[in-house]
């Protein structure tokens, strides 16, 4: 199995050398990484410039570009053969409900999926990050599960894992994302210079977070595993929005 390995936090971060490990035993293992942390790029493409890739000394390589980026340029170019599938993370943070447009983890991963190739995208969800291991266990399971029974066609999974030991979770379920509330203001402060700079603050608590929720099922302690599709068109206002062009 030939899998190919990225995430937004950059090369040198401990969930992808933890995913490298739990994949390692299941096939010939590729890594293309952003250089640095490029959390929040979400589907960003670098069209301004050109792109550099280097390889580490561990053998990743790394790109000084989105993690869109990494996984084009690899499956676009820079493999000789197509990835089986694409693995994406282990995330430092969730990635559920709306954090889904602006995660540059789950963007590597339906990159992946937009050039017709299976994906999966793995967040690590608590305060300390003690448990990469965890997620590196479920994700080589479900990797595992698609290697011996191949989807029909590509899937796309946004997958949250619980901060804690594998034998301490709920067990696994199938979600679809919720929702967040409102974004909380941007935070004003000072730099040593005197100009005014503004942070982008916290994301909204959970709105939609019932039974069913990608929210519920970490608030539960179970692993969420929520498929995804690139679709964006609104089915329900086409019929309204030609009414109202045409009144």
């Amino acid at each position: 199995m030939r899998i190919l390995l990225s995430n937004d936090d950059g090369y040198f971060a401990p969930g992808l050398a933890a995913l490298y490990e739990a994949l390692s035993p299941l096939g010939e293992i590729t890594v293309v990484a952003p250089e640095r942390d490029r959390s929040g790029a979400s589907n960003s493409l670098t069209l301004d410039r050109p792109l550099s890739l280097h390889r580490a000394g561990n053998g990743f390589h790394y790109v000084n570009g989105t993690p869109t980026d990494c996984v084009h340029m690899a499956v676009t170019g820079l493999l000789d053969i197509e990835p089986d599938i694409v693995v994406s993370g282990i995330n430092a943070g969730s990635n559920m409900g709306d954090d889904t447009l602006y995660s540059g983890t789950v963007a590597a991963a339906t990159e992946g999926y937009l050039l017709g190739v299976p994906a999966i995208a793995i967040s690590l969800v608590g305060r300390e990050y003690a448990h990469y291991a965890t997620a590196a266990r479920v994700a080589r399971e479900l990797v595992d599960r698609i290697r011996r029974a191949p989807p029909e066609q590509p899937i796309l999974l946004n997958v949250n894992v619980p901060d804690l030991p594998y034998d301490q979770l709920a067990g696994i379920e199938v979600t679809r994302l919720g929702r967040r509330h409102k974004a909380q203001p941007v935070v004003k402060s000072v730099n040593p210079r005197g100009d005014t700079v503004y942070w982008v603050g916290p994301a909204g608590a959970a709105r939609e977070a019932g039974p069913g929720t990608d929210f519920h099922a970490l608030e539960r302690g179970a692993v969420s595993v929520t498929p995804l599709q690139v679709d964006l068109t609104h089915a329900g206002q086409v019929g309204a929005i030609g009414e109202w062009l045409a009144a």
